[in-house]
């Protein structure tokens, strides 16, 4: 098995530490808010990858954090009125009912920063002690120039890096510096340390996590590929300077952008489509096809056309599954596809090539059941097979897209009318929609519809 290698840019032959077990650890959310598109992209990328390495043989310990302490965390508390701990509690409840709907297998253990404390202050001392930090303003900064090894994941050069990097209230040493432990601010929630009341930077975090959970060199390392630089850089220098193990990750692996448009997908841009608005729309296995037909290193760009595509593409999966045979006649041999699903999945996870093996597998099988030969082993690998990427092929009570279609027809008139200010025609098309059982609510990203009935 290769798989691509952010540190090296290249394919590297995957020899994990331990023969049978694989130390994968994965950036998780800030809970702050409901999940998005983008880390359904993330989520199910790694899911494929964890359940394929299972597949294989290997036990995967999957660690994946909840970051429960930021900025983000305590502004969006303080707008609210609410104690932050109750937004963070909400949002993991909240993301673990999106990924549970996706059919995303829980990670072995998530483990939360303020979970960690105790251990990110061990961390922040022995980088102390060994010179690899300092002290100022009641905060802990971790030297980059200590570290010369700083820049090898996102291949550049540090003096180029510093010139776009800006001080911060004129407390660090040097611009590139990045903070291990923030000095309390007023208002702010805080805990005890050697330096003074604090909480963690971001970055220290997972290195706390990781090596805490996983030991001091991991086989795996993912998450966006927005988290190259500077976290994933951060966390390396840390991590390696704390330890003393190099490589602090031996794979490290970065999932592609999701484009809405033009776009990236983000919160910034205000550009967002939850998983729950998609999940609404689309199946779990369609939303899980829509994705992995993509290269997971690749850019995704959202459809809504594509996502029909795949849900018309699991339909005939799931169509397939249910062809008739003949038992006892010869027998329709799918090992060719079994082979060519794991070729592709042992040459850097390409589930592109794996789905379309897959596909080919149910074209077999249709042809040969009209036939009369027995399919009945074919259908149980196309299963098993479905099932190493995370399909289900459960039936589930949808709409066909041809109704899709005419409510996506219908909603587009309605906004037409909107536009040209004539309420009583939307209104009417409106009223049309109910009668169909499907609510819709306007939203500043557009017309969100769901099955009402």
């Amino acid at each position: 098995m290769k798989i691509f290698n952010t540190l090296s840019g290249q394919k590297e032959e995957f020899i994990p530490q331990q023969d049978n077990e694989v130390k994968m650890y994965v950036c998780g959310v800030t809970v702050y808010d409901v999940c998005h598109f983008g880390h359904a992209l993330c989520y199910v990328s790694f899911d494929v990858i964890r359940r394929y390495l299972e597949y294989k043989g290997y036990k995967v310990n999957y660690v994946q954090n909840f970051t429960d302490i930021d900025d983000k965390i305590i502004n969006r508390a303080n707008e609210r009125g609410i104690p932050w701990q109750d937004l963070v509690e909400k949002y993991i409840a909240e993301y673990f009912t999106d990924m549970d709907a996706l059919n995303i297998k829980r990670a072995t253990l998530y483990p939360r920063a303020t979970g960690e404390i105790p251990g990110i202050i061990e961390v922040v001392r022995t980088l102390l002690d060994k010179g690899h930090a300092y002290q100022s303003g009641g905060s802990v900064y971790f030297r980059v120039k200590s570290f010369p090894g700083y820049g090898k994941l996102t291949h550049q050069n540090v003096d180029d890096m510093r010139v776009t990097a800006t001080t911060e209230a004129e407390k660090k040493e040097d611009p590139l510096d990045f903070a291990l432990w923030k000095a309390v601010k007023p208002g702010e929630p805080s805990w005890p340390s050697p330096w003074g009341d604090g909480r963690p930077g971001w970055h220290i975090e997972c290195t706390a996590m990781s090596t805490g959970h996983l030991g001091n060199s991991l086989d795996i390392h993912g998450g966006g590929q927005d988290l190259i630089f500077p976290h994933h850089e951060n966390e390396t220098a840390q991590s390696e300077c704390y330890t003393g193990v190099v490589p602090f990750v031996r794979t490290w692996m970065h999932n592609g952008f999701l484009q809405l448009g033009a776009d990236k997908m983000s919160k910034s841009l205000g550009n967002l489509v939850t998983v729950k608005q998609a999940l609404e729309r689309n199946s779990a296995d369609a939303i899980r096809l829509f994705i992995i037909s993509s290269y997971y290193r690749m850019p995704l760009r959202y459809s809504l056309e594509a996502l029909d595509a795949a849900e018309v593409g699991i339909d005939r999966m799931r169509t397939a599954l249910k062809a008739g045979g003949k038992p006892g006649a010869a027998v329709l041999d799918a090992e060719p596809f079994k082979a060519r699903f794991s070729e592709a999945m042992d040459d850097d996870f390409n589930a592109p090539q794996a789905v379309a093996a897959l596909f080919d597998l149910v074209r077999e099988i249709n042809r040969s059941s009209e036939k009369g030969l027995d399919v009945g082993k074919a259908q149980q690998m196309l299963k098993e097979l479905a099932a190493v990427i995370g399909f289900t092929l459960e039936e589930t009570n949808r709409l066909s897209v041809e109704e899709e279609m005419e409510i996506e027809t219908l909603i587009s008139q309605r906004n037409e009318h909107r536009q040209a200010r004539e309420w009583k025609l939307a209104d009417e098309i409106r009223d049309q929609l109910a009668k169909m059982g499907i609510a819709i609510e306007d939203s500043p990203t557009g017309t969100i519809w769901k099955i009402a009935r």
